[in-house]
């Protein structure tokens, strides 16, 4: 198991557990909403049971002064006043949770705690005036449809309903965990944004310190072999045999520039794409086997671009070099280029093993590679020098295995 597939799985994992903190969460945070709801409906329990106690305090007055001829005693009426005030004292301790009583024909009887559009007569709240009795006629029809509906049997065949909104708090209360949810997941993701984004400055500053020390040290050998190819044309030394050196040290010069460009932020000038494609394609074919057919398919219109000449090279190279070794000796490789929208295109087509649609993402990650040599930077040089020095795309267009794997170039076209 390779650097990135212990990184996705790492990622499973964080998610799994985020998500199992989630749930634990909002399960706690539920059961407490719960729990309050529960505790407003025994208080509105309460509230209705002192009700229908007041209504058959007065009921039993009624009938204990008609059996007297209208003489109670007053011990008795003592005491029902006194329960009476008590059982009124239970209703008037509400001031968070609002309540609508109502007879069984929808007349509203009572109300308290709602935000009303008009004052209320302190002296008397039920007189209502028509835009409080068009709210609470709303509140009602809204209600009544609902679990919040506690029935009173008042006696007599008189049955009063009591119906409530849950309290303001317990409102609050079961956003919060959603609320908290959207925090903490904003933060997670701020947090994963700014590592992230420090983790790839930090790559950022290794690519140019590796590319700029790599170029100085080449600088020193290019210049001794340079130096030493003079001494052998003043030799005398055969001019073939110094010439094709003098090819291998403009090699290193120009892989030396290209370092030195990877480094820092190259020069862009305007070229015909379609020569910088035909140059690549001319050296590698004299460097590739013969059992290799590489074919170069340039449009019929010019394909204007402003490019850094030898790093675009740099990267045909690589797709070419990584189609050769995946062909293992023997195969095609087939160059197109072509306009598609704003871009020029360059697709760069084999006849290889493929890529497994599960690598296809990670074959530009440091690191990666399938070979049993080299350092696994070709193909993630080559995005580097695509998106972020030319605003352009790189990516696999399709890949079977195979059947072969053809990579895509975008690059924007001069105005």
């Amino acid at each position: 198991m390779n650097i990135y597939d212990i990184r996705r799985y790492s990622k499973l994992i964080f998610l799994i557990i985020t998500a199992i903190v989630v749930i634990i969460f909002l399960r706690v945070s539920s059961g407490i909403v719960d729990g309050l709801a529960t505790q407003e409906r025994e208080r509105m329990q309460i509230w209705a049971d002192a009700t229908q106690r007041i209504a058959t305090i007065a009921f039993e007055s009624f009938d204990t002064m008609s059996d007297d001829g209208g003489a109670a005693s007053s011990g008795s009426e003592m005491q029902s006043s006194d329960d009476i005030e008590f059982l009124l004292s239970i209703i008037r301790r509400n001031h968070t949770i609002p309540v609508l009583l109502a007879d069984a024909e929808g007349n509203i009887l009572d109300h308290r705690n709602f935000d009303l559009p008009d004052p209320v007569d302190s002296i008397n709240p039920i007189v209502t005036t028509d835009a409080n009795r068009v709210y609470l006629n709303d509140k009602y029809n809204a209600l009544r449809n609902s679990a919040n509906v506690i029935p009173i049997d008042i006696g007599g065949d008189i049955v009063q309903y009591l119906y409530y909104e849950d309290s303001r708090m317990l409102k609050r209360l079961s956003l919060f965990p959603y609320l908290q949810l959207v925090v903490m997941l904003a933060f997670i993701v701020v947090v994963y944004f700014a590592v992230s984004s420090t983790k790839k400055a930090e790559q950022n500053k290794v690519w140019v310190g590796l590319s700029k020390e790599t170029a100085h040290q080449l600088g020193t050998p290019i210049s001794s072999l340079m130096a030493w190819m003079e001494l052998l044309r003043a030799e005398g030394i055969d001019p073939e045999i110094v010439g094709e050196m003098d090819k291998d040290v403009v090699r290193l010069e120009t892989i030396a520039s290209r370092f030195s460009k990877i480094g820092s932020r190259p020069t862009l000038e305007p070229v015909d794409l379609r020569d910088v494609v035909a140059s690549a394609a001319s050296y590698m074919s004299t460097r590739i086997s013969s059992r290799i057919t590489l074919t170069n398919l340039p449009d019929a219109h010019p394909l204007p671009v402003r490019i850094s000449r030898p790093l675009i090279e740099w990267v045909l190279e690589n797709l070419i070099k990584n189609a050769v070794d995946a062909m293992e000796g023997a195969g095609s490789i087939t160059i197109t280029s072509s306009t598609e929208a704003r871009f020029a295109c360059i697709d760069v087509a084999d006849t290889g093993k493929g890529i497994p649609r599960k690598r296809q993402k990670t074959i530009f990650n440091p690191g990666y590679t399938t070979k049993k040599r080299g350092w696994g930077l070709g193909l993630t040089l080559a995005k580097r020098i695509i998106e972020q020095y030319h605003d352009g795309r790189i990516f696999v267009l399709n890949s079977e295995p195979g059947a072969g794997t053809t990579f895509r170039i975008l690059i924007p076209l001069a105005d």
